[in-house]
C-alpha cells in the first residue's frame, strides 16, 4: 500500500500533464507515491500522453473514461482505483502549487486533520492575478457556499485537497458523483471534519483553455441547491420553480403594459372564463411561456438542453405541456369550489394555489420526461 495517491481528474490537458508530472516527480521524491490521471476520453488525447509517460515511469497510471463525465465523479474514480493511505486531489492545468503538496499531506498524516485544503485565502495565500470579474465571482461564489453549507473553510472553491482513506470511505456512499467540487462534497454530506488550510499562490493557466463558463456557474449553483436540499427536493426541481416565477413576472407586466396600451377583449372564445379573454391574457401566456422554455432550456435542464432543430420541436412540446397545465390549475380550482372543500369560488386563493401546485408538479414530470427526455447514446 502506497502512502499517497495523486489523483488528476483530466480533459483537454496535453500539454499540461508533462509539465505536471514532472514537477510532482520532483516534489515527491521522499515520499512513497503514485500519480493517478483520470482523464474523460479527451479530444486532444490527454490519455495517450500519460500512457507513455506511464511505459516509462511505474509510479504513473492512467484511467481512461468512454462513457462517464464530470469533475466529483472523475475524483471518485481515482480514488476507489487506489490502495493508497491519504488521496491529494488537483486540477492539472498547473495553477495549484505543488510545492505545498507535503504539507498538506503533514496535515492529515501527523497533525491529526481529516481534510487539508490548498487555499488561496488562508494565511500566505493569494489568488494571484486574478481579474475583477474573477474575483467577484469568486466571492459571491464563496459567500453562497458559506451560507448554505457548515464549517468555516475560507476556500470552500478550492479543487486542491487531500484527505485520509478512512474519510474517503467514510463519505463515498453520500458523496453525489454529479457534484461540482469534491471539497465541497466532503464538507456538505460529512459533517463535523476537522480541516486545515494551507496557503498557496494560485498560477495563471499557460496552456490550454479555462474551464469556467456559463455551465460552471449553473453547475455549482446547482451542487449548493443539492446540498442543502437534496434530501427534500431536486434541486433541478427548484431551478424548474425560479424559471416558473420568472414567468410569472413575464405574465402579469405582458397584462399590465397590455392594459395601459388599452388591448382589446378577444370575443366568443368558449364557455367561461373564456367567453371574453383580453388579448393582453394570450400575449402575456404566449410570452410567459416562451420565457419559461428559454430559461429551462438554457439552465434547468442544460443538460438535456436542445439544439438547432429540435428547438423548434422542443417549444412546440413545451407549449401543448403548457396548456395542459393550465387546464389543470383551471380544472383543480373548479372542482375544488364545486365540492366546497376549501372555498366555494374557484378564483379564490386556496383553490387556485392548489391548482398552480397540482399544474406546476405535473408540467414538471412531463416535461422532463417528454420535452427534455433523455436521449439514448
Amino acid at each position: 500500500m502506497r502512502l499517497l495517491s495523486v489523483v488528476l481528474p483530466t480533459y483537454n490537458e496535453s500539454k499540461n500533464i508533462p509539465i505536471l508530472i514532472e514537477r510532482l516527480t520532483k516534489v515527491l521524491a521522499k515520499i512513497d507515491y503514485e500519480i493517478l490521471v483520470v482523464d474523460d476520453n479527451s479530444p486532444d488525447k490527454t490519455y495517450e500522453i500519460v500512457d507513455q509517460i506511464a511505459s516509462k515511469n511505474p509510479r504513473v497510471r492512467c484511467i481512461r473514461r468512454i462513457h462517464e463525465r464530470g469533475l466529483s465523479s472523475a475524483v471518485m474514480t481515482g480514488m476507489a482505483s487506489s490502495s493508497a493511505k491519504f488521496y491529494a486531489v488537483m486540477d492539472a492545468d498547473l495553477q495549484h502549487d505543488e510545492a505545498i503538496l507535503p504539507g498538506l499531506l503533514k496535515a492529515v498524516n501527523e497533525e491529526g486533520f481529516d481534510l487539508a485544503v490548498g487555499s488561496r485565502a488562508a494565511e500566505d495565500g493569494s489568488f494571484g492575478e486574478f481579474s475583477r470579474l474573477r474575483r467577484f465571482i469568486s466571492w459571491t461564489a464563496t459567500r453562497l457556499a458559506k451560507m448554505l453549507l457548515p464549517g468555516d473553510v475560507k476556500d470552500p472553491l478550492s479543487g486542491f485537497v487531500m484527505v485520509s482513506r478512512e474519510v474517503f470511505q467514510q463519505a463515498e456512499e453520500k458523496i453525489n458523483p454529479l457534484g461540482f467540487k469534491i471539497l465541497l462534497e466532503f464538507l456538505g454530506r460529512v459533517p463535523g471534519l476537522k480541516v486545515k488550510e494551507v496557503g498557496y499562490t494560485f498560477r495563471n493557466r499557460v496552456h490550454g483553455e479555462t474551464k469556467l463558463s456559463g455551465s460552471v456557474i449553473r453547475n455549482y449553483i446547482v451542487a449548493l441547491m443539492d446540498l442543502r436540499f437534496g434530501h427534500l427536493v431536486s434541486p433541478i426541481f427548484i431551478l424548474y420553480c425560479l424559471v416558473g416565477a420568472s414567468g410569472i413576472l413575464v405574465y402579469f407586466l405582458t397584462i399590465a403594459i397590455g392594459d395601459w396600451l388599452g388591448m382589446p377583449r378577444i370575443r366568443d372564445m368558449g364557455p367561461p372564463p373564456f367567453h371574453s379573454v383580453p388579448a393582453s391574457w394570450l400575449l402575456g401566456f404566449a410570452l410567459s411561456v416562451t420565457n419559461n422554455y428559454v430559461w429551462n432550456n438554457y439552465i434547468t435542464f442544460y443538460e438535456r438542453r436542445h439544439k438547432s432543430l429540435r428547438l423548434l420541436t422542443g417549444i412546440i412540446t413545451f407549449f401543448l405541456i403548457s396548456l395542459v397545465g393550465l387546464l389543470i390549475q383551471t380544472s383543480v380550482s373548479y372542482l375544488l369550489a364545486s365540492t366546497g372543500l376549501l372555498a366555494s369560488n374557484a378564483g379564490s386563493g386556496i383553490n387556485r394555489g392548489i391548482g398552480i401546485i397540482v399544474a406546476v408538479i405535473t408540467n414538471y414530470y412531463l416535461n422532463l420526461n417528454f420535452t427534455w427526455r433523455k436521449q439514448r447514446r
